[in-house]
């Protein structure tokens, strides 16, 4: 005996179906027309430290996830809405913590008190130049 019937399957089927097409980029980039930078998907854990007046804020720092990159940019998945105008943004990469300096460009609500940060990447930060850099990790 089958554990679902066919019409399960199709239900199921035609919700995931629904899914994509409502949240997939490469689809949405067909309805609005071509971006100006191309974007990847990817999901990595990042660590997000606030700036204030050019200052790390390491009391203040907590771990995201990316959705997509382009050239200059990418998108975070953050957990609430957290004001941000300048941060640092630390990746694992292999065995070291890189950090880039970066600019919020928009936050927009994502659902269920989740909301897509736009962050324009500036600089590579040197750690030596920030004490405290090498307390972070992923």
């Amino acid at each position: 005996m089958p554990l679902f019937s066919k019409n399960q399957e199709r239900a199921v089927q035609s919700l995931l179906l629904k899914l994509v097409n409502n949240n997939c980029p490469e689809l949405t980039a067909l309805a609005e027309g071509p971006r100006i930078e191309g974007r990847v998907n990817l999901t990595i854990v990042v660590q997000i430290i606030p700036l204030k007046d050019g200052r790390p804020q390491f009391d203040q720092a907590f771990a995201a996830v990316t959705k997509e990159f382009s050239t200059s940019g990418m998108g975070i998945v953050l957990s609430g809405p957290h004001p941000l105008d300048e941060l640092f943004v630390g990746f694992r990469l292999e065995s070291d913590m890189k950090y880039v300096r970066a600019k919020a460009k928009h936050l927009n609500p994502m659902g269920a008190g989740f909301f897509q940060l736009g962050i324009q990447l500036s600089e590579v930060i040197v750690p030596g130049d920030y004490p405290g850099l090498d307390t972070i990790s992923c």
